[in-house]
C-alpha cells in the first residue's frame, strides 16, 4: 500500500498558505494608474482588494453602493458600466474636465464573515484593529469566535492639469471616509496632510490611523500609526515623496444582531512628488 503522507501534507501546506494569504488580504484602495493626468482625458484606476502592490480578486460592480467623481465642475455619479470586474483586478475609467484637483471615491455594500478566535485574533492585530484586540481581552473574549458585518469606503485623489482646485475635501456621506484637510498637491516633502476621520458622518476620536506606501523606485515607505484627535483629525507626516495612502479601521461589537461586530473601512490615496 503507498503512502500517502506526502501528498496530504502538500495539501494542508496549500490549505495554509491559502489561508494565511486570505488573512493577509483584507485592505481595499482606488490606485491610478496616474496620479498626474491631463484635462479632458481618460483617467484609468485600478481598484487593488489585498494589498497597494497587489490585487488578490476583482470587486465585482453589483457589489457597489456608491460611485463618484468630484471635480470643478462639481459631483457626478458615473453608471457603472465604466467599472470593470474581470481577472483579479477592477478598473475604473472615467474622463477628466478642466484641470483641477479631483477626488474619486466608491462605497462598498456589507457583507459578512466568520472567523474562529485564533483566526479572528491574528486579523485585528495585523490589520491595525488592536483596540478591539484590547477590549477582547480585558472582556476575557480572546476565545470568542467571529461573525462580523464589514463594509469598505475608498477615496483617491488625482490632479489633473497644473491648477489646484477646492473640492478635495469634498465629503461622499460613506459610512466610514477619510477627508483630506490639505491638498495633497500643495503639500511638499516634510510637510503635513491633516486627514479628518468620519464614521456615519460623525468625526471620531482617538481612532488609529495608518499611513505608508511607496517610494517612487517602489521601495515601501515607512508605515506610521497616528491617533486622530478630538476632533478626529489625524496628521500625517509626509517624509518621503511616493505615493501614499491612509487608511482606518473602525470596529464595534454588536448585540440583537445576526452578527457580533461590525467593521467600517476607510481608505486614501494620493501621490507627493
Amino acid at each position: 500500500m503507498k503512502c500517502r503522507v506526502p501528498g496530504l501534507l502538500m495539501l494542508a501546506v496549500g490549505v495554509l498558505v491559502v489561508t494565511v494569504a486570505t488573512l493577509d488580504a483584507h485592505d481595499l484602495f482606488l490606485k491610478p494608474f496616474a496620479f498626474f493626468v491631463t484635462p479632458e482625458s481618460d483617467a484609468r484606476l485600478r481598484i487593488l482588494n489585498g494589498t497597494f502592490e497587489k490585487s488578490e480578486n476583482a470587486i465585482a460592480r453589483n457589489r457597489l453602493r456608491d460611485l463618484s467623481v468630484v471635480g470643478p465642475a462639481g459631483i457626478a455619479h458615473p453608471d457603472t458600466s465604466a467599472w470593470s470586474d474581470k481577472g483579479d483586478t477592477s478598473v475604473f475609467v472615467f474622463r477628466t474636465g478642466a484641470a483641477g484637483t479631483y477626488v474619486v471615491g466608491a462605497s462598498t455594500l456589507p457583507r459578512t464573515l466568520r472567523l474562529d478566535a485564533k483566526a479572528f485574533n491574528e486579523y485585528l492585530a495585523s490589520d491595525g484593529v488592536t483596540d478591539m484586540l484590547d477590549a477582547r481581552k480585558r472582556s476575557n473574549e480572546m476565545n470568542t469566535p467571529s461573525h462580523e458585518r464589514y463594509s469598505k469606503h475608498v477615496k483617491t485623489v488625482i490632479q489633473v492639469g497644473d491648477a489646484r482646485t477646492p473640492g478635495f475635501d469634498a465629503v461622499l456621506n460613506y459610512p466610514a471616509e477619510i477627508v483630506p484637510l490639505d491638498n495633497p498637491y500643495a503639500t511638499k516633502v516634510g510637510g503635513v496632510v491633516r486627514a479628518r476621520v468620519l464614521v456615519d458622518g460623525r468625526p471620531v476620536a482617538n481612532q488609529l490611523v495608518i499611513a505608508g506606501g511607496r517610494t517612487p523606485t517602489g521601495a515601501r515607505l515607512p508605515v506610521s500609526n497616528v491617533r486622530s484627535g478630538p476632533d478626529g483629525v489625524a496628521r500625517v507626516a509626509i517624509g518621503s515623496p511616493g505615493y501614499w495612502y491612509i487608511k482606518f479601521i473602525h470596529m464595534v461589537p454588536v448585540t440583537g444582531d445576526s452578527v457580533n461586530y461590525e467593521s467600517k473601512w476607510a481608505t486614501l490615496t494620493f501621490q507627493v512628488r
